[in-house]
């Protein structure tokens, strides 16, 4: 009886394995495929529109929308405002860039302020005003395609040009005062950059950003295709943060679900000596330097002795 129990039992695990073995081979194949056919597809239609895709990538990256949320408009209405004009060598056209401006009570450091996707200035106005809390006048740049600016596609390097004449413009309109670069985001990519090009900067600060567009492509659903190599306006962080030559504070919320905290800690660990990196508990990729106040406090005193 035992023998017939332990043979039936051998054979029932035959037929099941037999049965279910080239199933699951059949379903792994199939999503194999299913991967491979999706990967022809995507790069079919990104190799046929070759000639428009980097013009197309400034749209999906920055992603600039009219109009603003909550009470922004509100809290940027009581904001001043100036304007940028200069030759754009990205372009060879004439450029106007919208700057709002929220000065401190008193003579203080000056802070350019560089917004991320999506929104302009005035949707980051509480942003902004939690800064001048922390004790900067701050200025505020709206790049090219965003806002009241010049209506253009926004792109990598117009960015990065808009930043830089923002930048020449608090220097010669606060030539007495200490000046820093902050970016949130996106905005991080464009004041590391920045802060390569420049040598007058007193520091350096970004919130929530990353190492690269290709790296945070990696941590999405779909970060499994390999089109990488496609991403022609990369915004390689990563790769240019060690030549600041300033101090660089680096904050990031623990609970950022857009932007990964492992690539702002990347980030920090790719730059060079003095810097600090901030990790602020419950914080979100919107709330996070409101959340963090006290440790911005902190990590502004202990790093650039304000």
């Amino acid at each position: 009886m035992l023998t017939d129990k332990l043979g039936g039992e051998l054979r029932c695990q035959l037929l099941i394995w037999n049965f279910f073995l080239p199933a699951t081979i059949c379903i792994r194949m199939a999503k194999k495929i299913t991967r491979i056919i999706a990967v022809s597809l995507v790069l079919a239609a990104l190799l046929g529109g070759c000639a428009s895709l980097h013009d197309k990538q400034g749209d999906w990256i920055f992603n600039p929308r009219d109009g603003t949320w909550g009470n922004t408009a509100e809290v940027a209405a009581g904001m001043q405002e100036a304007w940028v004009e200069f030759n754009s060598e990205v372009t060879g056209k004439p450029a106007k860039l919208h700057l709002l401006i929220n000065p401190a009570e008193k003579a203080s450091p000056v802070l350019l302020y560089l917004h991320g996707a999506r929104w302009n200035v005035v949707g980051s106005a509480w942003r902004i005003e939690r800064m001048r809390e922390l004790g900067f006048t701050v200025v505020a740049v709206d790049y090219r395609g965003f806002g009241q600016s010049t209506a253009e596609r926004p792109s990598e390097d117009k960015s990065y040009e808009d930043a830089q004449a923002a930048w020449k413009w608090i220097a010669k309109q606060y030539p007495l005062q200490e000046r820093f670069i902050f970016g949130h985001s996106l905005g991080g990519a464009i004041a590391i950059e920045l802060a390569t090009r420049v040598s007058d900067e007193r520091g350096t600060i970004v919130e929530g950003t990353f190492t690269s567009i290709p790296d945070v492509f990696n941590t999405m659903k779909y970060g499994w295709l390999p089109i990488g190599w496609l991403i022609t306006q990369r915004f390689d962080s990563e790769k240019k943060v060690a030549k600041i030559g300033s101090p660089l504070l680096v904050v990031h919320g623990s609970e950022d679900r857009l932007i990964s905290p492992e690539l702002g800690k990347r980030l920090f660990e790719a730059a060079q000596a003095p810097k600090r990196f901030e990790l602020v508990q419950g914080g979100s990729h919107h709330n996070t330097n409101g959340l963090g106040q006290a440790q911005y406090r902190a990590a502004l005193q202990e790093l650039f002795k304000l």
